[in-house]
């Protein structure tokens, strides 16, 4: 069986980007968290490089709590590496609660504040939709999505569950 090709690698711009548009998501979710604010502004000018694969992506603490991206030169405090390939094996375990493994690099105390901000920051889809949406729509919106995120769990956990018939050994 053939491998299928690589696709070409997207230009830096759209790499930079994209990567800017995460750091305004996050911030967004830290900014309704003050106490995680607080936090990562005992950590300022800390840098964080996370990679998966050949993704890379480099933030560093702000003065005001929030993330900026870091130049592309500044040495990393800690490094926070995806050590499971597939990424279905990523969203399996996230679909099960759990976080993906990783390893980890660098300093003890930043990788403690950033352990529990994965594990105590939460975004409100929710209230977020609800002020574009209105509270009804967006509730719905929700519990559509929550009811398929059910569904999909299942799918998954019926998938990574071994099965007698796949064994040969018929009941």
């Amino acid at each position: 069986m053939k491998a299928l090709p690589t696709p070409p690698a997207p230009p830096a711009w759209a790499v930079e980007e994209s990567h800017r548009r995460v750091v305004l998501l996050l911030n967004h979710v830290l900014q309704q968290e003050p106490q995680a604010m607080e936090r990562l502004a005992r950590q300022k000018g800390r840098v964080v490089l996370s990679q998966w694969r050949d993704f890379t992506f480099k933030v560093q603490a702000t003065p005001a709590g929030l993330l900026d991206l870091a130049p592309a030169d500044a040495t990393a405090d800690l490094t926070l590496v995806i050590t499971d390939e597939s990424p279905f094996a990523i969203a399996q375990a996230l679909m099960q609660g759990d976080k993906p493994k990783v390893r980890i690099e660098g300093d003890v105390q930043l990788a403690a504040e950033i352990n529990w901000l994965a594990d105590h920051v939460r975004w409100d889809v929710e209230e977020d939709l609800s002020r574009i949406l209105g509270d009804a729509p967006a509730h719905l919106l929700m519990q559509t999505g929550r009811t398929f995120a059910q569904a999909l769990q299942q799918f998954v956990g019926k998938r990574a569950a071994p099965s007698d018939t796949a064994s040969g050994t018929a009941a």
